[in-house]
Order: C-alpha cells, then structure tokens, then sequence
C-alpha cells in the first residue's frame, strides 16, 4: 500500500445503517409503506408535493436523533491524515459524515439538509421543514423542492467523479448495494484506469465480482481496522 496516493471511496447506505438510519432496500427499509414512484420521482413531486415534501421533512427531522458511527470518524481520521489526493464519494443523504469531521466528500445524490430551487437551480441550506412552494431566497420564485436526485435524474459532479476516478491508484466501495447506476459502475471505470479496488460489505453485493479484494462485516468494525492500516503506510 505504500505506493497509493490517489484514493476515491464509494459510502452507501450500509454505513449509516449503523447509526440507525434505515437502508433503502430490504425488509424494514426506507421506503417501505411507499411506492418509489410515490416519493422519489419528478413525476411523484408534480402530482403530490405534499406527500413527497412531508416524507423529506421526516427524513431531515430523523437526522437530529443519530449520530455518526465509528465508520464515519475513521474515514474523517483518515480525511484529515491523508497527504494524498482523497475523495469520498457518498450515495447517502444524511449528513453524518460531516458532522464526524469529513471535508474531502460529495453527496452525489443530494442532501436533506439542503434545498434545491427548480426555476434557478440554486442550492440553499435549509434545516426546517420544506413546505410546498416555499420561496427562493435568491430569485423569490416560489420553486423550492427537496435537493434529492430522484430516479431519472443526473447526479450531481459527475464530472469531478469521473476525472478523480480516472486518477485513482485505489478505489474502496464501502456498504453499497452494487445495484443502483452510475454509482455501481465506478468500480469497472477505476479498474479500467489501473486502479486496485476494495469492497467493504456486510455481504457480497450485486458488482462484488469487478472488485480485486474484498472484506465482509460490519463497516463500524471494518473501516476503522482498514484506516489504521492504511495510515500506518502514509
């Protein structure tokens, strides 16, 4: 490991799962109780705003009831020590690694706490509840919706991900299910560019084939484990 500078990690719902924010697939999940379609659709917000805007308001109002795990401040260590390029790439709404001390990150599928004006596609920081038309503070238009990729949306810096791929000497996925693209595919793009690649999972998910090396169990324990390493190296 001592030749790795370029790091891109992969988080997804498996990491703060553990916090106890439900996961999106399975038994007791997320949307259990409602449709995708229902709540995480451009079609869903024009033809219920109030059923869509109350399902986020509950999921921003959870947020003040957990609180990052040890995956999460072993990824913030590792943010912090890392003299190489790093770039954590998280499919996760919740702002759980931040407040654990992560600065080198981008939410690719948006973020509860922040609000997304769909006339000038500004970003806002919002905290409180969204109410349907609610005001733009930068333009007035009443056009404020929860800044959440729905399905058949791009995620965000796509870009940004791509390049930082594209130069990675190590790519991790750490509690992802493998099934939900463009994030799924990240691992075959780093492989392409010559990357070494790592999966952390409670179990082998849908793309565990493409990865070089593999770890099964809890991320709490798991990535904590693989930072010490990792830094051991630096």
């Amino acid at each position: 490991m001592a030749s790795l500078r370029n790091l891109v990690i992969l988080t997804g719902a498996g990491v703060s799962a553990e916090s106890g924010i439900a996961t999106f697939r399975g038994p007791g999940g997320l949307w259990e109780g409602h449709r995708v379609e229902d709540v995480c659709t451009p079609e869903a917000l024009a033809r219920d705003p109030e059923l869509v805007h109350r399902f986020y308001d509950l999921r921003r109002a959870a947020l003040e009831t957990v609180q990052p795990n040890a995956a999460h401040h072993a990824l913030a260590r590792l943010d912090a020590a890392w003299p190489g390029e790093l770039l954590v790439v998280t499919q996760n709404v919740d702002d759980l690694h931040e407040r654990a001390g992560a600065t080198r990150l981008l939410h690719m599928h948006g973020e509860l706490r922040s609000a997304l004006c769909a006339a000038c596609g500004v970003r806002e920081r919002w905290e409180e509840a969204l109410p349907p038309e609610s005001e733009c503070p930068n333009c007035g238009m009443l056009a404020l919706r929860p800044d959440i990729v729905f399905f058949g949306e791009m995620p965000y810096a796509m870009e940004r991900i791509e390049a930082a791929l594209a130069d990675a000497d190590l790519f991790v996925s750490i509690g992802t299910s493998g099934a939900v693209y463009p994030a799924a595919g990240f691992v075959q793009t780093a492989r392409h560019h010559g990357a070494a690649t790592l999966e952390m999972n409670l179990e082998p998910s849908g793309g565990s084939h493409w990865f070089e090396a593999s770890r099964m169990g809890p991320a709490g324990t798991l990535v904590p484990a693989w930072v010490d390493e990792l830094l051991a190296t630096a």
